[in-house]
């Protein structure tokens, strides 16, 4: 785990930390994963630093071998709401995605490149989804990544061992929310 620098101007981006996917996730590493990204979106806010709260309303329409739970019904109410520990405030950024990627048909790069951000942080649910595939975007797009291992979680342990470990280093910079915290308060 090796943090080098928090840009000038960066942003964290918190993936689907939403009502109905975080009701699903009542494992211990799922509530430590939204506490500690409700850490950063304070720190972050305190800072006066971007904050991008995602949330998701859809999914790709291919077929998949993998099982898909209510792919056709209707979300409950509410399900796409953020949790209330993110007391979304009025300066947060809020994106909603209809796939797994942040980026992909949002105006994501757009909204951060008009804010002048070269570096994200990320952090959310799940690991191996949401997660990894807006990592990917943001490396493609030419951004640094940062990601807070300890502020995602995966239902999937093992599929959250290979991002962490195998996937995220080779796209960015793996740390801990208390090193993004050091760094933001060594860098200000």
């Amino acid at each position: 785990m090796a943090l080098t620098t928090i840009d000038p101007t960066p942003a964290l981006v918190v993936i689907d930390l939403q009502k109905g996917i975080v009701a699903a996730h009542t494992d211990s590493q799922a509530a430590a994963a939204v506490k500690q990204a409700t850490h950063l979106t304070t720190e972050f806010r305190r800072h006066g630093l971007a904050v991008v709260l995602v949330n998701v309303t859809g999914r790709a329409p291919g077929r998949t071998e993998a099982r898909r739970s209510g792919s056709s019904a209707a979300l409950p109410s509410g399900w796409a709401d953020l949790i209330d520990e993110l007391d979304v405030q009025p300066t947060d950024h809020l994106i909603t995605k209809r796939r797994r990627s942040a980026f992909h048909d949002t105006g994501l790069d757009t909204l951060l490149r008009d804010l002048g951000v070269t570096q994200i942080v990320l952090a959310g649910i799940a690991t191996s989804s949401g997660v990894e595939s807006t990592a990917r975007s943001a490396s493609d797009y030419g951004y640094h990544v940062v990601l807070a291992t300890d502020a995602m979680s995966d239902p999937d342990a093992d599929a959250h061992r290979h991002s962490t470990e195998r996937v995220f280093p080779k796209l960015g910079e793996t740390t801990t929310v208390t090193g993004i915290i050091d760094m933001i308060e060594a860098t200000r």
